[in-house]
């Protein structure tokens, strides 16, 4: 079957331009004109891969990116933003997105990331992984160190699933930046040690005597080790 797409987007020039060159590239498209039509025809397809508008006529883009993320974890976001500061991109990608592309954009880049993000392994397939007293569901997006579930964000979440799935084994910078953020991730990597330093620390809370840590590497990248 073809991967279903679901654009939201107001801009009525900008929409019916994504809609024909998705459609010529063999994907079937749904057009949501703004948030509450986006809402109905998300729970009718649940979509392989959303391109979702930030600025919306009904209600705020990063709400319901939110919302769809936890609807559905598995589905992709690439979200469209005229917001190009640093923070307001990190607070979308907070929010769940995989992606981002800002306004005015190149279509073929665009369609580039869609390929990129319809490629990938869909995470439904995938069950759960148990690193000594920690365990993540990656269908629900959940994760347990000990009897405790981990109140993680978004990009946390994504962290502690790589890190986890390469236990024991160092992974650089440039990995984390390209498949928890994105490849052409412009901002400066500092948002890393950031999210990373909040993860060290909700693990630390963690109870049991197999209790992973995140190790530092200097000028490599961190290391999922335990005891």
């Amino acid at each position: 079957m073809e991967p279903q797409v679901l654009v939201v987007e107001d801009d009525a020039t900008i929409g019916r331009s994504l809609e024909q060159a998705l459609q010529a590239q063999g994907y079937q498209v749904t057009l949501a004109a703004n948030g509450t039509s986006a809402r109905r025809a998300f729970a009718r397809l649940v979509p392989d891969l959303v391109v979702l508008d930030l600025g919306l006529p009904d209600m705020d883009g990063v709400d319901l990116c939110r919302e769809l993320r936890a609807s559905a974890p598995a589905v992709s976001i690439l979200v469209l933003t005229a917001r190009q500061e640093e923070i307001d991109v990190v607070v979308g990608l907070d929010a769940g997105a995989n992606d981002y592309v800002t306004k005015p954009f190149r279509l073929a880049e665009l369609l580039a990331r869609v390929r990129v993000h319809l490629r990938r392994p869909n995470a439904r397939v995938l069950l759960r992984s148990v690193v000594g007293d920690l365990e993540i569901d990656i269908d629900a997006r959940r994760a347990w160190a000990g009897d405790r579930e981990l109140a993680l964000r978004p990009r946390e979440f994504d962290l502690l699933a790589l890190l986890a799935s390469e236990a024991g084994r160092a992974v650089t910078r440039e990995r984390i930046m390209d498949e928890c953020w994105d490849a052409h991730w412009h901002g400066s990597t500092k948002t890393l040690d950031v999210h990373i330093s909040q993860l060290r620390a909700k693990l630390a809370e963690g109870a049991g005597t197999q209790r992973p840590t995140i190790v530092v590497l200097r000028r490599v990248g961190y290391r999922l080790d335990v005891p």
